[in-house]
C-alpha cells in the first residue's frame, strides 16, 4: 500500500522541480517563445470580457492577445522567473496595466470561483507529474471560470510527428524532452504526452465541460466551460 502522506510530498516534489527547472532556463526559453500559437488567436477571435486568465502564462506571449480583449488578465505561472518577463513584455508593449502576475501552483490557484470569462490553458498541462494532478489542474479551471466563459486547453498529442506512435492510441505517455541552453548545457524536462483519446478522458474526469476537441500541429486542443451552463 501506497502512504498517502509520502505520496503527496512526492507530487509537491515534483512540482516544484518543475518550476526549478523552469526557472533555470526562463531567459532563454523566453527568447525562443515570442509569438502567439496560431490556434490561440484563432480561438480569441470574437470573445471578450472583464478578466482574462493565461495558466502557464510563461513570458506572456498569449497574455496580450488576452490583454486585447480583456479589462484584465491574471498571469499565473509556477516560475517567477518566467512572470518577471511577462512583466517586462508587458511594459514594452504597452499593456502592463492590464497584466496582473500570480505565483501559483496550476493545480491549487489563488483565485475566486467564477471569475474568469475568458481563459488559454496553453503547453503546460502536459508538464504536470501525474494524472490526478492533471485533473485536479483542469478542475481548477472549472471552477474559477465564471458562467458563459470559455477557455482554451492544449496539451502535446501522440498525433505529434516528433513521435512515432498511431494518433489514435487510448493511452499517452511520460518523457523527457532536454532543453539546450546557450554553451550546450541540457535541462531535461517532464513532458506527459497525451493520446487525443486520454485527452478528452481526462477533461471528462475533470470538473470541465468540452465545447469542442480536436488535434492541430500535433496538439490535443480543448475548448471548454463550466458544467452547469447549457450549451449555447
Amino acid at each position: 500500500m501506497t502512504d498517502p502522506d509520502t505520496t503527496a510530498s512526492t507530487d509537491a516534489s515534483d512540482r516544484r522541480a518543475v518550476r526549478a527547472t523552469y526557472d533555470r532556463i526562463a531567459d532563454h526559453f523566453a527568447e525562443t517563445r515570442a509569438h502567439p500559437w496560431p490556434e490561440v488567436p484563432a480561438f480569441l477571435d470574437g470573445r471578450g470580457g472583464a478578466t482574462g486568465l493565461d495558466l502557464g502564462a510563461g513570458n506572456g506571449r498569449h497574455v496580450e492577445p488576452l490583454a486585447e480583449r480583456t479589462d484584465r488578465v491574471l498571469a499565473v505561472d509556477a516560475s517567477g522567473d518566467l512572470l518577471r518577463i511577462g512583466r517586462d513584455r508587458a511594459s514594452d508593449r504597452g499593456y502592463s496595466d492590464r497584466y496582473r502576475p500570480v505565483t501559483a501552483d496550476a493545480a491549487r490557484l489563488p483565485l475566486a470561483a467564477d471569475t474568469v470569462d475568458l481563459g488559454v490553458y496553453v503547453a503546460t498541462l502536459h508538464h504536470l507529474p501525474d494524472r490526478p494532478t492533471r485533473v485536479a489542474s483542469l478542475s481548477e479551471l472549472a471552477r474559477v471560470l465564471a458562467p458563459g466563459g470559455r477557455a482554451l486547453v492544449s496539451a502535446w498529442s501522440t498525433a505529434h510527428d516528433r513521435f512515432d506512435r498511431p494518433a489514435d492510441a487510448e493511452r499517452g505517455f511520460d518523457t523527457t524532452v532536454d532543453w539546450t541552453l546557450p554553451g550546450g548545457e541540457t535541462v531535461p524536462r517532464f513532458y506527459h504526452v497525451y493520446a487525443p483519446a486520454e485527452f478528452d478522458a481526462d477533461l471528462a474526469a475533470s470538473d470541465l465541460a468540452a465545447v469542442d476537441s480536436f488535434v492541430s500541429s500535433g496538439n490535443c486542443y480543448a475548448v471548454v466551460r463550466t458544467p452547469a451552463e447549457n450549451d449555447r
